[in-house]
């Protein structure tokens, strides 16, 4: 029986052959150039970033600080450093401050004539017109401070004669030195008193003899920071007793000092009040917290000091430390999709001081990273309590490091999302 199937010729033969040999060899072709642009796109393609998972301290609070406030009068009560008043009563009724008007004296006088650590300043040669100042002033009732003729001062023993036992005859011959005049000294004082936003307080004199020199409880404690920014002046304020060749010996008339943590700043009298402008220190933790404070309208110094001893006892128990952050602390954990991991941590640790119920709270700010050394800083903690603000960089304890190119190749899902998400951004 014959074969039925047609024979192929030789030129049928070849030309099929080629068709499967160059058929197969373009498919080759084409498997490998795509092959070769997936491989370039995914190891050239950026890893996505780890997202921080955030750790974010609860604030903290202590409880509200009972006080002991006075029964009477003007008060208010800061402490240096610390945002507004931590206690206050009828504070912005203005009122006659009588000798503490001689802090504005003394720091509008040192304003012109600032005096070195260590130094007494320029020198003062007191003559027949302070004797004649000093007798004014006992008619009128004021207090004063000895004066002899032909002597000389240096400004630093004028102003203890001044703050001390509150010459008044040495504000007037002070001023009569630096300005020319006591109106002189008034017009600056006033001047210098706008200049520092203490708009309720006005003088007249320079001693705070007259009725006339008000202010208020809140312009006070200002004005008490700013007698204690002085160097010279905080010293001066601070002394129980001093020796002045010529003068003998002067004492403080602020009673007070010593007692309940007091070292300053200027008892205030007038026919019907006693008043005091006072400073203390208190350790807290391993830092000095000074509160500055005033009371006014006692009816007698001895009344207005047991008041005050016991608002500044009440006062001072309420300020405690807090330590919202440790070094080392983790306040961020970062996960890398080919498994990497490293946790951010605190640089140093925060400590701040606060007083009574003062909230303190952390807030965190960690970054996303993608690739990143150890010890590299990725973002920061911000401690807040009250006007107070500590910055604490965040850095990694371990490297983030390249996945390499065998995760490239094989987690194509990975990068097309971050492809994604990177360009709707």
């Amino acid at each position: 029986m014959g074969d039925s199937a047609p024979r192929l010729s030789r030129a049928q033969v070849y030309r099929r052959r080629r068709i499967v040999v160059f058929g197969a060899l373009a498919l080759v072709i084409a498997l490998i150039t795509g092959g070769g642009i997936y491989a370039a796109n995914a190891l050239g393609a950026p890893i996505p970033a780890a997202a921080p998972q955030v750790a974010d301290p609860a604030p903290t609070a202590a409880a509200p600080q009972a006080l002991s406030l006075p029964g009477f009068g003007s008060f208010a009560v800061g402490a240096v450093g610390f945002d507004g008043l931590l206690a206050a009563g009828d504070e912005a009724t203005p009122m006659p401050m009588a000798s503490i008007v001689k802090v504005v004296t003394a720091l509008v006088v040192l304003e012109g004539h600032p005096i070195a650590a260590g130094d007494g300043g320029p020198e003062i040669a007191y003559t027949d017109a302070d004797v004649d100042i000093y007798w004014d002033m006992v008619a009128q009732n004021g207090s004063v401070a000895p004066v002899r003729a032909g002597t000389t001062l240096t400004l630093r023993q004028s102003l203890e004669a001044l703050m001390l036992p509150s010459g008044n005859n040495y504000a007037i011959s002070i001023a009569n030195w630096a300005f020319g005049s006591q109106e002189a000294l008034v017009e600056r004082a006033n001047a210098w008193l706008a200049e520092r936003g203490l708009t309720s307080t006005r003088i007249v004199d320079a001693s705070g003899l007259s009725d006339e020199n008000i202010s208020t409880a809140a312009d006070l404690v200002r004005l008490g920071e700013l007698a204690l920014a002085d160097p010279v002046l905080a010293e001066i304020v601070a002394m129980p007793v001093v020796e002045v060749p010529g003068l003998g010996t002067l004492k403080n008339s602020n009673k007070l000092l010593g007692s309940h943590g007091v070292d300053g700043i200027k008892t205030g009298t007038t026919d019907d009040a006693a008043n005091l402008l006072f400073s203390a220190d208190y350790p807290v933790g391993s830092s000095t917290v000074t509160v500055v404070g005033v009371l006014l309208g006692g009816e007698t110094h001895e009344l207005l000091n047991g008041a005050i001893a016991a608002l500044l006892d009440s006062v001072s128990t309420g300020f405690h430390e807090v330590s919202p952050l440790e070094t080392n602390q983790v306040l961020a954990e970062y996960d890398t999709p080919w498994g990497d991991s490293a946790r951010a941590r605190t640089a140093g640790g925060a400590s701040v001081i606060v007083w009574s119920d003062t909230a303190v709270d952390v807030e965190v700010h960690a970054d996303p990273v993608t690739l990143a050394r150890r010890g590299q800083q990725v973002g920061e903690a911000i401690v807040r309590a009250g006007a107070q603000e500590i910055r604490v960089p965040l850095v990694l304890d371990a490297s983030l490091e390249d996945p390499g190119a065998w995760w490239r190749l094989t987690n194509p899902g990975a990068l097309d999302a971050h492809a994604a998400q990177s360009g709707s951004e």
